[in-house]
């Protein structure tokens, strides 16, 4: 493609991805209005916020067309981070816990 060809992207795939994302940000307003409490109303909430900032990702910031080696370079250290985020939570449990426990021993 040369500099000056212009790749264009129907305008039919841009609605789809508006009312998509409208449908789920009403989704995501519902969980508040339906009083949804706890564990289920942020796995809710989240699960909602990855499919819309996936979609916008995606689509509007064209990674959807790039080459496998850059949707590597953005998604690999994202998860690699994620991943250790989880990892320390699951640590820091465990370290409160064991603190706890001895406190109670004496």
């Amino acid at each position: 493609m040369t500099g000056s060809e212009v790749q264009q992207h129907p305008i039919g795939l841009y609605l789809k991805i508006w009312i998509l994302l409208f449908v789920l940000s009403t989704c995501s307003y519902l969980v508040d209005y339906m009083e949804f409490q706890g564990f289920f109303r942020w796995a809710l909430i989240l699960i909602f916020m990855f499919m819309k900032a996936g979609l916008i990702l995606s689509v509007f910031m064209h990674v959807n067309w790039e080459k496998p080696a850059l949707k590597l370079l953005l998604f690999v250290p994202l998860s690699a981070i994620v991943i250790l985020i989880i990892l320390m939570s699951i640590e820091a449990d465990y370290t409160f816990l064991n603190r706890f426990i001895y406190l109670l021993k004496v």
